[in-house]
């Protein structure tokens, strides 16, 4: 039976946890996830520990926030002017915002976390949420498939 290689195109089902227990994510939430393993599109532990899988097998793993979603980083949490935001955003500490960043390249947009809000002065977290977290992963491999042409 064959198994998982980096250039695989695979469809999994997998449900992330912290440590505590507490669910984040889960493919049932929005059906079963494909895509070509040693694209980064999943963070490198997730990759990884596909490697050598079976179709129909299952595996918990453990990921350290550095093969994860990185560690928090201080340098991604900044204070800007209320008027940055524009006139319709009436930011709330909890709220997420789509921000458009213009670094190296094209224009993007990003989700930013809105930490505080003191007068006229927004706190703004652009780290994953997920960053700086242990993750453990329960993962069921459904199908191992060709690369697309």
């Amino acid at each position: 039976m064959r198994k998982v290689q980096t250039g695989d195109h695979v469809n999994i089902e997998y449900e992330g946890m912290l440590e505590n227990g507490e669910v984040v994510e889960r493919s049932s939430d929005t059906g079963p996830v494909e895509f070509g393993l040693g694209k980064n599109i999943m963070p490198p532990g997730f990759e990884k520990a596909l490697i050598g899988m079976r179709e129909g097998e299952e595996k918990t793993i453990t990921m350290a926030p550095e093969e994860a979603f990185g560690p928090r980083d201080e340098n991604l949490i900044h204070t800007v002017n209320r008027s940055v935001l524009g006139e319709k955003i009436q930011p709330k500490p909890g709220m997420v915002i789509g921000m458009t960043l213009d670094k190296e390249g094209p224009p993007h947009k990003i989700p930013a976390l809105v930490t505080a809000v003191e007068g006229d002065e927004v706190t703004i977290d652009f780290n994953h949420p997920l960053a700086g977290k242990t993750l453990i992963y329960k993962l069921t491999l459904k199908a191992i498939k060709d690369p697309p042409n």
